[in-house]
């Protein structure tokens, strides 16, 4: 996958690897995630899931 990717809320993981919370699809930047949601591990095939403390959809960026 090319560098800077990125994967929203509901799409599919394309690998199994590490990504990093890159923004909130609203544009939003508050409420910040929690320390513990903003880096997550997906295998192949796992939905991207929302910031459940926001309750809100965001994109993800694989982690080099």
């Amino acid at each position: 996958m090319p560098a800077g990717t990125r994967f929203k809320t509901g799409e599919k993981s394309p690998e199994k690897t590490a990504f990093n919370f890159d923004g909130y699809l609203d544009g939003t930047s508050h409420p910040a995630p929690t320390q513990e949601e903003r880096v997550i591990s997906l295998d192949k095939g796992e939905t991207f899931p929302p910031i459940r403390s926001a309750n809100k959809a965001c994109w993800w960026k694989q982690m080099r």
